[in-house]
């Protein structure tokens, strides 16, 4: 069978988010086919453009959350910049935006301002401890909205406090797909009775939802278990992370009893097959006992070692090495972005993987405005009121 245009093609997205958990949202919509209009102020923008270190006009952060989009520049602080958001809304069919609660129903673009005009629309707000309670004002990032959901707690080893994880679980997990889900069951309500939805995604909220086995260990002991106690953060033997002897670590995720037996097998230490869910202090001792036979040989000697054996054992990889591993080239995950400026950007491409999909090539992530003009006379604007409007600075 040929080509499809992709499942979302036709889809029209105003994209209000800055930073990452909208940003990366967009992003996904705009790789299923969306045309996604990335709207930002006449200021600083996006100010992920500047985030971390530039190689030359915009951050490698930028670049990784807004391919495939277009950037409209435009001031919604002015009534004309009002106005003229309200008449791209009149044709969109989602809208995405991140700031704290009610800003955007000061500004005059909210839900029911755009539903007054556009009945079917799906209005979707990030934040972070949602539209209502008594934290709904309080600022936050990533770290803060973990805390609240009781899953920071549970970040770390045996020894110290809890630690900062080098991935944003609130933000992608509780932010960014939750959001594309609850926007993609709104259009799906809005295709089938014509009305769209308002959706309040809480980053706090999406990550207490997923703290599965921390709500497991609380129904069955009555609380949590101690950091570096529990079933998957090593209270187990056969999951567990162990160090080799040059430094670096294997990943061990045997919690299926034949797995387990297969390690033990492959480690020559065909006792311990018998302690495969254990806890406390016996728990301890096996584990002891495996992380010196782990730590006998190389990372790279025992990958080769498991290489034949289906057991979930695997090294620990690098973002570096993760690039170039075989799997991982196979399903086609490093995207290579040009970029006329900062020239070549290895980006990770869109995960899910759809029957007779296109093969469009990126585009990069847009200059701030780049597409004003554009846009603009898409939506029935004529040259002269683009000129006005940029003569009073309301875009550029």
């Amino acid at each position: 069978m040929g080509q499809r245009p992709k499942p979302l093609a036709g889809l029209k997205v105003l994209d209000l988010t800055r930073l990452l958990p909208g940003p990366l949202c967009t992003l996904h919509l705009a790789d299923m086919g969306a045309d996604v209009i990335k709207i930002e102020d006449t200021g600083a923008g996006d100010y992920s453009r500047s985030l971390g270190a530039v190689k030359t006009e915009m951050s490698p952060f930028f670049h990784l959350a807004n391919r495939n989009k277009k950037s409209v520049a435009l001031d919604l602080r002015a009534e004309e910049g009002r106005a003229v958001f309200l008449k791209m809304a009149e044709n969109a069919d989602i809208i995405v935006e991140s700031f704290r609660p009610g800003v955007v129903d000061k500004l005059g673009v909210g839900y029911e301002a755009v539903k007054a005009i556009n009945p079917r629309i799906v209005y979707c707000a990030i934040s972070g401890y949602g539209q209502n309670g008594p934290w709904k004002d309080k600022a936050g990032h990533d770290l803060n909205y973990l805390s609240v959901a009781g899953i920071a707690e549970q970040i770390g080893g045996r020894e110290g406090g809890p630690i900062q994880a080098n991935f944003q679980i609130a933000d992608l997990a509780g932010g960014t797909l939750s959001a594309a889900m609850g926007i993609l069951a709104g259009i799906v309500d809005a295709t089938r009775t014509g009305q769209g939805r308002f959706v309040d995604v809480s980053m706090t909220d999406c990550s207490f939802a997923h703290g599965i086995i921390q709500l497991a260990s609380l129904n069955t002991f009555g609380d949590t278990l101690p950091r570096g106690r529990d079933m998957l953060t090593g209270g187990l033997p056969c999951y567990n992370i162990y160090e080799t002897a040059d430094g670096g670590h294997m990943g061990v995720g045997s919690l299926e009893k034949k797995f387990w037996d297969m390690v033990c097998d492959t480690l020559e230490r065909p006792d311990l097959k018998e302690k495969h869910t254990v806890y406390g202090e016996e728990a301890d001792l096996v584990r002891q006992e495996v992380a010196a036979i782990f730590k006998s040989k190389t990372r790279d000697e025992w990958t080769a070692t498991f290489k034949d054996v289906d057991c979930c054992v695997t090294p620990i990889l690098s973002m570096k090495e993760a690039l170039e591993h075989e799997q991982i080239k196979a399903r086609n995950m490093v995207l290579t972005v040009e970029d006329p400026t900062d020239g070549p950007i290895k980006e990770a491409a869109f995960p899910i993987k759809f029957s007779e999909d296109d093969e469009n090539p990126a585009t990069p992530a847009p200059k701030q405005g780049a597409d004003t003009e554009q846009v603009l006379s898409d939506c029935g604007l004529s040259a002269d009121e683009i000129a006005a409007l940029r003569d009073k600075k309301v875009i550029f």
